[in-house]
């Protein structure tokens, strides 16, 4: 006869059981779930089923939406997007550059931006989701900096060729190098230097002369 007086067993929760979600509802809350698994343990033991069952979901609804988890990662990362800031035209390049670099500084200091870190130091061990990422940050939308430098084109600030030189995203490269080399938060006297002592100056200097 059974022992009555142990301990009692709980059954396993089921993580699909409750209101049934579609559409858009649960594709966000697959989304969330996948922010959350990345907070908690990283881009490397994330797994699909861990995203379905926090999600309370099954797996197969995780994976008729996303074919693989890089997919999945960088569309959860969608919803922190720094190209989607519609950012106030202050009428000066310097301060609509400090407002974007200020903006991302912030990002960064954010569980977002530990999520952005630790997938670009996955980039070298996963081809799939390098080539992901290099297609969003070459996106064919204007990425914000390229807005700022458009409004500055129309305000005479700058010559229109900076817009397609490397000099145009010297000052978001430069931030986010720092970022990861650092870490986080980005002091403001460093974000000031490198709009005043770097990319001010490269931006409004003469167009370099062809060989």
């Amino acid at each position: 006869m059974p022992n009555s007086t142990g301990p009692a067993t709980e059954p396993p929760l089921d993580h699909r059981k409750g209101p049934r979600r579609r559409g858009e509802e649960l594709e966000s809350a697959i989304l969330r779930a996948t922010l959350d698994e990345l907070t908690e343990v990283g881009y490397s033991a994330l797994t699909m089923e861990r995203v379905a069952a926090r999600a309370r979901t099954g797996k197969a609804a995780v994976y008729r939406r996303w074919s693989s988890r890089a997919q999945l990662v960088l569309d959860a990362c969608k919803l922190g997007d720094l190209s989607a800031v519609d950012l106030p035209d202050t009428g000066r390049l310097r301060s609509d550059v400090l407002a974007l670099l200020r903006h991302m500084a912030a990002i960064m200091a954010s569980p977002l931006g530990d999520i952005m870190r630790g997938l670009l130091g996955e980039m070298s061990r996963d081809p799939e989701l390098a080539e992901l990422i290099r297609e969003r940050v070459h996106a064919v939308r204007p990425s914000t900096v390229h807005v700022i430098l458009e409004r500055a084109v129309e305000r005479g600030e700058i010559e229109r060729w900076v817009l397609t030189s490397r000099r145009a995203t010297v000052a978001t490269d430069l931030l986010r190098n720092q970022f990861l080399l650092f870490g986080a938060p980005v002091a403001d006297d460093v974000i000031v230097d490198i709009v005043d002592d770097v990319y001010l100056p490269l931006v409004l200097s003469p167009a370099p002369v062809s060989a």
